[in-house]
C-alpha cells in the first residue's frame, strides 16, 4: 500500500462552494483511476485540512498525480485556493489492522 497525505490551509475569501465542488470531482476522479483504494479527509479545529489517500502501489498514486484533470486542479489549487501546504507520500509495507473488542 502506498499513502498520499496532502495537509493544507485553504486561503481566507476562497469561493467555498467552488472549491468543495472542485474537491468531489477530485475526490470522484480519484476513485476511477488503476490501484485507488480509499479517500479521506478531516478538517481540525484550527482549519488545518488532511486528507489521506492509498493507493495500491507508489505507480498507481505518481499516475494520478500526473491525470490531466488533477494537473489542472493543482494549478489552481496553489494560484487560488491554499495559503500552504505539503504533501507526503510514502510507502506503507507493514500494514495492520486493529479492532476494539467489547471487554465484556
Amino acid at each position: 500500500m502506498y499513502l498520499v497525505v496532502f495537509r493544507n490551509r485553504k486561503r481566507t475569501g476562497i469561493d467555498a462552494a467552488a472549491y468543495d465542488r472542485q474537491a468531489a470531482r477530485m475526490e470522484e476522479l480519484a476513485s476511477q483511476q488503476r490501484g485507488y483504494l480509499s479517500f479521506k479527509s478531516y478538517e481540525a479545529a484550527d482549519g488545518e485540512v488532511v486528507a489521506i489517500s492509498e493507493w495500491r502501489d507508489e505507480a498507481s498514486a505518481r499516475s494520478w498525480g500526473r491525470q490531466a484533470e488533477h494537473l489542472v486542479m493543482q494549478a489552481r489549487g496553489q494560484r487560488e485556493w491554499y495559503a500552504d501546504y505539503t504533501l507526503y507520500a510514502c510507502d506503507n509495507p507493514h500494514t495492520r489492522r486493529f479492532v476494539a473488542r467489547d471487554q465484556n
